[in-house]
């Protein structure tokens, strides 16, 4: 709880006006994003191979463990299409 001064409080849930039901969900939601985001990113950057590897670094810093298996998935259809790629595969090895 906050107080804003004259005795009036307000629960933290509600500083911003913004009211989080399940801070995890919205973590989720937001995690979700991200990864749709790289697959956006990677998909125009995929015409030039030094930026696609670039891009495919900053991916697996910024994605959870389980999106980057799908990232590994989305990037091997990637390399059908473009064949040259293939050579970012490395970053996606343990």
């Amino acid at each position: 709880m906050f107080t804003l001064g004259i005795g009036k409080t307000i629960n933290k849930k509600w500083l911003y006006g913004i009211k989080v039901p399940n801070p995890t969900k919205t973590v989720q939601i937001m995690a979700r994003a991200m990864f749709e985001y790289t697959k956006t990113v990677l998909t125009k950057v995929s015409f030039d191979v030094v930026l696609f590897c670039k891009e495919v670094k900053k991916a697996i810093a910024r994605l959870l463990p389980h999106e980057i298996e799908e990232l590994k998935i989305f990037i091997l259809s990637l390399t059908k299409q473009n064949p040259d790629l293939t050579e970012c595969l490395i970053y996606l090895k343990p």
